[in-house]
């Protein structure tokens, strides 16, 4: 079969040939591939920079995807993580790690959407006490993780989503995704009173936001939860002490680790579901893996997803 393989930490994947997949014990499952998502974790693991990240080469990314199985099923699987991930004509699974999906569905829109909007979904179901009617602030909502959190927000019943980035072009495009207002970094008090966030920037953009947000609160005793999901900005955000204790903040994280693999899987079907009815807007495009080396640095809105 073919396969993109990476050598080293530092060099991209090459599409060459590879081993095919042998099934060693009763819980592994050849599948075929049929579409896998470029994913910020997908290169951050492959890097080695994700902390869930093994640091063994040559590896074959992709950390999920939607595969067909042998019974002709159509599966989205997420991965563990092994040196044979999901950029190959097959794979080896865990089917208890994979959920079976509906006819009809379109494996390029799945996988392009369940990463990234899992991220949201699952630390709003799983991770904090979220309930209708609360307000929502997405901290780096142009992006793609972002956009998708801001409409799970409000298909949560999120009473107001504000909406902050930098790229004005993009965040107006938000307001027809249900975001009630968009905000530039500069005008973030006005999301002072919001009762989460959600943050997939972290670093001096999520510190710097912090003092101004709890300042101009109206009840600094009221909760607000500060969910910390990516990192694009920096691995390190100079919290303020004055942050804790001037006001009721809580700082939580949610990824791989915080939530157990079982929750995950837990939220996998609803959120297939969601993606297939349309509920959620997802931006994809489709890549042969063949071009997986031009490809894999490339800076596009739309979620690349790689096609044998």
């Amino acid at each position: 079969m073919h396969a993109a393989v990476i050598s080293a930490a530092d060099a991209p994947p090459v599409y060459r040939e590879h081993p095919d997949p042998t099934e060693h014990d009763g819980d592994e499952l050849v599948v075929e591939v049929l579409a896998a998502g470029l994913h910020h974790l997908t290169r951050s693991r492959a890097n080695g920079s994700h902390y869930s990240s093994n640091g063994m080469y040559p590896l074959v990314p992709g950390v999920d995807g939607v595969v067909r199985d042998r019974e002709g099923n159509l599966r989205y699987v997420v991965m563990d993580d092994t040196a044979l991930g999901t950029f190959a004509d097959h794979t080896l699974i865990d089917p208890r790690r994979s959920v079976i999906l509906p006819d009809g569905i379109d494996p390029v829109q799945i996988a392009a959407a369940m990463n990234p909007a899992m991220s949201s979904w699952v630390a709003l179901r799983r991770r904090v006490d979220f309930h209708a009617g609360q307000r929502v602030l997405v901290l780096g909502a142009t992006g793609n993780a972002g956009r998708m959190a801001v409409q799970i927000a409000k298909l949560f019943g999120a009473a107001q989503v504000i909406a902050a980035g930098r790229d004005t072009t993009r965040l107006k495009a938000l307001a027809a995704l249900g975001a009630d207002e968009t905000i530039t970094f500069d005008q973030i008090g006005r999301a002072a009173d919001v009762d989460v966030v959600i943050d997939y920037l972290w670093g001096d953009c999520a510190a710097d936001a912090m003092i101004p947000m709890l300042t101009a609160r109206a009840d600094r005793t009221a909760p607000l939860t500060w969910i910390q999901i990516g990192s694009i900005v920096g691995q390190t955000a100079p919290i303020p002490s004055a942050a804790l204790r001037s006001a009721r903040l809580q700082i939580v994280g949610s990824g791989i680790g915080s939530v157990p693999a079982r929750d995950f899987l837990a939220e996998l079907p609803e959120l297939a579901s969601a993606v297939a009815a349309s509920a959620i807007d997802v931006r994809a495009r489709a890549v042969p893996l063949a071009q997986v080396t031009r490809a894999w640095s490339a800076e596009t809105a739309d979620r690349i997803v790689f096609v044998p």
